[in-house]
């Protein structure tokens, strides 16, 4: 008696070498990388579960003629949510199953009535229908493909009461599902025609060889080769020891708190690597608020780590790909699949990356942006200049950290010289996060280390005194080394303008590619260290973690955070201390702009120059080397801006469990980031060929990674996509349309300035600060 031959089914059409992707080899291979990548958690089987049901509705009749072009508009996830809802009581797989394409919906009980089967239908999105809406049939195909649906033991969510940290273990589980999902429809693209092939395998985080490269690079270019004064080496060798006796510690919430110049960047990961050790933590991932900060940390990392495997350490620089996803469509051969191929998951060993990427990840819905957070569990993440973080955004964010910390065994640290008082938030973050923000600092004396290394002296204006751009062009003239630094870029701009023919003049802002600003930083510091004259005209993008050593700052008036970082470039290795010597920062008012909060990137930041302000008033003088001072500043500033009560509609987003609304609310940048590839004249061959692969091959992940170097973030225009710059061709995976990237452009015309940067017709409006 024959025996019937096995219909098969297909997850995806045809890979490059006439390969169909087996739905049931899909399934299962989903399934177990999701249960791998939840190991952290006790959440292994319902991963698995998600992974099995998430792509169930691909085995009806409709989904495979949909494979041949025959079929369109078809949702095939909502049958697998509903199983997982139903039948095994696994909300956030169905949650995470249910978003695996459209994002994440919402989460509280009366809106889950959206899955139960005699609503379903009802419930699929304008515009799309069920593949099959005989849940049954599907279950029965699946079990005859050995594809098993398990009862787990599911995420507790018990503390739905705490809403921060209920919405962060679904996501957490989400990106599970969808890092696998992504992972595994990738490496069937990439098939070679016998096998599936993955993405480059990532190499583990040794942490014996990464310590003693460390150790290697501190001896031969820290302590051998500089020029510092002995008071900045005898800072700088206490911090080096503080940090490694707090390393032993177990995960937790941390701070660091040093004075800058200390040597913090190479502490902080001494700390990292050696806490990963002594607690088997996976990797280290360093998140900074600037652009030119995470340069200037990856040239220190490429250095130290010059001979590790390729993708030991990550750059990703870009502020891009954490606005809309489009979530109404159908998902075979659609942009939005190649689109979520190119983004990144973190699966390597040392990570540095925006503030912007982690935080608005750690509260985002949408499945490229969410599939990188399994990888911050059991990790060591730093924070450097923590001052950055917005006000209206710091208790949900600090709630969110106190969770991923307290039940992920990961590690969070946030450094900075000017410390917030953060701790002042623990009741609010306990409402949201049970653990609350009580951090242990990791350099209990770092108060004498801010006495023994004052380095500048400060010179505050005077009541109602202001200088005009001219009145400050006229005195750089007399100064050969000086750095000023405005609060925004048309007023470096207008400054340039001024100083018109004056030699010795660079800029320094993000209007300037990432290889550009690396660029202009060596030929600054080469003037220095050489005695050439150097005037720096610079946003604040240059005030925190870039290592220059200025004799002269100006400072345009501004948050004391922000003044404390800019003198942060002052005397920095104490060279003028060691001849007795105190380098000077002079806070302006700008004559431009002066009333009110136009001169000023935003309201918050207007606040807190106020309350510079009014502190300047009580004292007459404000220390910037005594942490009691910041105290101070932070307490007053929260006192009057009530970082608790700030932001009621995230508030009332995250109170209603729905993740779609807290996404578009929680946003460091309010509006959505694009990438501009860009022809800098010193790598015109490098752009050059980036441009003729886009053109003819496509962009892929290893294109956007080799492309971060030479692209400028600027925002989305609102009126439509700009005329000035093309947008990049998406690689064709097998017979799906390639499609154009909405996130990737290339400039089109003379419109990057050797000097200024990226200047299109368009006007400086765009540009993100």
């Amino acid at each position: 008696m024959s025996v019937p031959r096995r219909t098969i089914y297909y997850a995806h059409s045809a890979n490059d070498h006439k390969v169909w992707h087996e739905l049931k080899t899909h399934l299962l291979s989903v399934g177990m990388l999701a249960r791998t990548f939840s190991s952290a958690r006790n959440w292994a089987a319902e991963a698995e579960l998600a992974g099995h049901l998430h792509d169930l509705g691909k085995y009806a009749d409709r989904f495979q003629a949909r494979l041949k072009g025959q079929d369109s508009g078809l949702d095939h996830w909502s049958q697998g949510a509903s199983i997982a809802l139903i039948e095994h009581r696994a909300v956030a797989a169905a949650l995470a199953i249910e978003g695996h394409h459209i994002g994440l919906q919402q989460g509280s009980k009366n809106s889950l009535n959206r899955l139960l089967p005699a609503t379903l239908a009802n419930a699929v999105r304008p515009g799309l229908q069920l593949s099959e809406a005989n849940i049954p049939l599907l279950q029965s195909r699946a079990a005859l493909d050995q594809v098993r649906m398990t009862t787990p033991d599911v995420v507790t969510l018990t503390s739905w009461s705490h809403t921060i940290s209920a919405m962060l273990d679904i996501r957490l589980l989400f990106s599970c599902l969808v890092d696998a999902d992504f992972l595994d429809t990738e490496s069937h693209f990439n098939g070679d025609g016998v096998k599936k092939v993955a993405r480059f395998a990532a190499p583990k985080l040794d942490l014996d060889a990464a310590l003693n490269a460390l150790d290697r690079f501190m001896r031969a270019q820290i302590r051998g080769a500089t020029q510092s004064d002995t008071n900045v080496l005898g800072v700088r060798e206490s911090l080096w020891d503080a940090v490694g006796q707090a390393s032993s510690a177990a995960p937790g919430l941390f701070t660091l708190t040093a004075p800058t110049g200390s040597g913090k960047t190479l502490a902080m990961l001494r700390f990292a690597l050696e806490h990963a050790r002594r607690n088997k933590l996976k990797r280290v991932i360093v998140a900074v608020p600037y652009l030119s900060v995470i340069e200037q940390t990856a040239r220190i990392y490429r250095r130290i780590f010059a001979d590790f495997p390729d993708h030991f350490v990550l750059e990703h620089h870009s502020l891009a790909g954490l606005g809309q996803e489009f979530t109404n469509r159908d998902a075979e051969g659609s942009q939005e699949r190649q689109r979520r191929l190119l983004s990144e998951n973190w699966d390597t060993p040392i990570v540095l990356t925006t503030n912007v990427q982690l935080l608005e990840s750690l509260f985002s819905n949408k499945p490229s942006a969410c599939r990188k957070l399994h990888n911050l569990m059991e990790s060591v993440i730093l924070f450097d200049e923590a001052q950055s973080l917005p006000q209206d955004l710091a208790v949900p964010t600090l709630a969110a950290l106190s969770h991923l910390s307290a039940a992920s065994r990961t590690s969070v640290v946030f450094a900075t010289a000017t410390q917030p008082a953060f701790d002042s938030l623990h009741m609010a973050v306990s409402r949201l996060a049970v653990n609350g923000w009580k951090p242990l600092e990791i350099v209990p004396s770092h108060r004498e280390l801010f006495k023994l290394l004052k380095r500048v002296n400060v010179v505050w204006p005077q009541s109602g005194e202001k200088r005009s751009w001219a009145d400050l062009a006229f005195e750089l003239k007399g100064v050969e080394q000086v750095l000023v630094v405005v609060n925004l870029k048309r007023h470096a701009l207008g400054l340039l303008e001024v100083l018109g023919d004056l030699p010795d003049v660079l800029h320094l802002s993000t209007n300037l590619c990432a290889e550009h600003r690396r660029s202009v930083l060596e030929d600054v510091r080469h003037r220095l260290n050489s005695g050439q004259p150097c005037r720096l005209i610079s946003t604040q993008c240059v005030e925190a973690g870039v290592d220059l050593d200025f004799p002269k700052v100006y400072r345009a008036f501004a948050p004391l955070d922000a003044i404390a970082q800019a003198a942060g470039r002052c005397n920095r290795e104490g060279r003028m201390s060691a001849l007795g010597q105190f380098g000077e920062v002079i806070v302006f008012e700008p004559k431009e702009d002066s009333e009110g909060r136009g001169g000023y990137p935003t309201f918050a930041y207007y606040q807190a120059a106020e309350t510079t302000r009014t502190l300047l008033l009580i004292n007459g003088q404000l220390d910037i080397n005594d942490p009691q001072i910041f105290q101070d500043y932070y307490r007053r500033l929260y006192n009057l801006t009530d970082p608790a009560s700030q932001n009621v509609k995230l508030s009332d987003s995250i109170a209603a469990l729905d993740f779609a609304e807290v996404a578009r609310e929680y946003r460091l940048i309010k509006q959505d980031a694009i990438q501009i590839l860009v022809p800098w004249v010193d790598r015109v061959e490098e752009f050059r060929a980036l441009y003729d692969e886009a053109g003819q091959m496509g962009i892929t992940g290893s294109w956007v990674r080799r492309a971060q170097g030479l692209a400028v973030s600027v925002y989305r225009p609102q009126d439509g996509l700009p005329a000035w710059a093309i947008p990049a061709k998406l690689r064709r995976y097998g017979s799906s349309p390639r499609g154009v990237s909405d996130e990737w452009f290339i400039l089109e015309g003379d419109f990057y300035d050797d000097a200024l940067g990226l200047r299109p017709p368009d006007g400086p409006q765009i540009f993100i600060a």
